[in-house]
């Protein structure tokens, strides 16, 4: 949705008298007040967006702004509604929106989740826990109702791979312990209690995480060496990079749970506990 947000700015925040040959500036609300902007679908451009001719921009609330910069943001944005068109793809449907939130959510679980299975099947190897950074969801939920492609192109725009980084236990407790400490990332296969800042406990699999045991950890290529200060793949028996995106990974589990005519939903579980 950038390019109705842009439009939103453009028509919002600057307000110019371009025609008088000096500029002004003054701050609204960025809310498509003066113009009636809104998202726009496959089907409804001119309605949400509107129309640009001649060099006049008409808005959908009936303005007419023949002068300064909304017009020509205008026709960039609807400019770009052609190539654009793909992403507005339904490709899913969610009863209810799923949210992202700290220290665990429905979709920082549903991400963690899918990256887990998607590693599994594309290595052939036994994933046991994931772990996934809250800055790599770049979109605070999944809306409810007709999910767009663009909302997951929007959600996950970094091209980072999914890795399988093998640990031992002794260093999966450390990468909590770092967690607990310094702020909760997204994790899964996992049940972590926190106080005051400390582990107090860690399950992998619903067993007690064993110092001496080897875990199989999903994860993404970002996080391997320092990205958000996690240094995933330190001490690791083994390492695996696929050539899968989390974007994909996403989109292979959605498509093939719209194709079964089942709607996206997800929900919050306790697998991470915050006691003060």
């Amino acid at each position: 949705m950038v390019q109705t947000k842009l439009v939103a700015f453009a028509s919002s925040l600057l307000l110019l008298s371009a025609c008088a040959g000096t500029v002004q500036w003054s701050r609204v609300p960025m809310n498509g007040s003066r113009t009636g902007v809104r998202a726009a679908e496959g089907d409804n451009v001119p309605q949400a967006l509107g129309k640009f001719d001649a060099g006049v921009y008409s808005a959908p609330n009936g303005k007419v702004f023949n002068c300064g910069s909304t017009p020509a943001v205008a026709k960039l944005m609807l400019d770009a509604q052609a190539p654009m068109a793909p992403l507005r793809e339904v490709v899913a449907y969610a009863p209810v929106a799923i949210p992202k939130g700290w220290p665990e959510s429905p979709l920082s679980n549903l991400t963690v989740d899918i990256l887990m299975a998607q590693t599994a099947a594309a290595t052939g190897r036994k994933v046991d826990a994931g772990i996934m950074n809250f800055g790599g969801i770049r979109l605070d939920a999944i809306p409810a109702g007709n999910v767009l492609l663009d909302d997951f192109v929007s959600m996950f725009p970094f091209k980072n791979h999914l890795c399988l980084v093998q640990l031992r236990g002794a260093d999966l407790r450390k990468l909590f312990e770092q967690m607990a400490a310094s702020g909760m990332q997204v994790v899964g296969g996992v049940r972590l209690v926190v106080a005051d800042g400390r582990l107090e406990s860690a399950e992998v699999g619903e067993a007690p995480l064993d110092d001496a045991r080897e875990y199989g950890v999903a994860t993404i290529d970002f996080l391997l060496d320092g990205g958000d200060d996690l240094f995933v793949a330190r001490n690791a028996t083994d390492l695996v990079i696929t050539k899968i995106k989390v974007i994909d990974a996403m989109m292979n589990y959605v498509r093939a749970e719209t194709a079964a005519g089942r709607p996206l939903t997800y929900q919050a579980d306790g697998r991470v506990v915050i006691r003060k």
